[in-house]
């Protein structure tokens, strides 16, 4: 015989799921508002600005700005993957380390 189904178990576990989605989401286009600078902007400056975007039609501006969005991200990932490889082949010397981390060579 089969173990009946706890559908309010489950119900209750994908309005968990839900709400820790919608959570991460709201974190994430606040990230991105800080990220993109858009902060700087008064609350009803930025609420115009995508007012004014989700309003708009014209497939050309929408092409536009998905370009530059590319591109912001593009160049923010190769900016973070450069920090990387810095940290990763040269962190700081200790005060009094006589050996350069980037050289290994002892001079400095």
């Amino acid at each position: 015989m089969r173990k009946p189904r706890d559908f309010d178990a489950e119900l209750k576990a994908l309005e968990d799921k839900a709400r820790e989605l919608k959570t991460r989401k709201v974190q994430q286009l606040g990230e991105l508002v800080i990220a993109t600078g858009a902060d700087q902007l008064s609350t009803d400056e930025l609420a115009g600005a995508l007012v004014a975007i989700a309003e708009t039609k014209d497939a050309a501006k929408l092409e536009a700005w998905a370009k530059r969005g590319v591109t912001f991200f593009d160049r923010r990932s190769r900016r973070t993957a450069l920090a990387s490889q810095r940290n990763l082949r040269g962190a700081p010397a200790h005060p009094g380390n006589t050996q350069s981390p980037a050289s290994g060579n002892g001079s400095q």
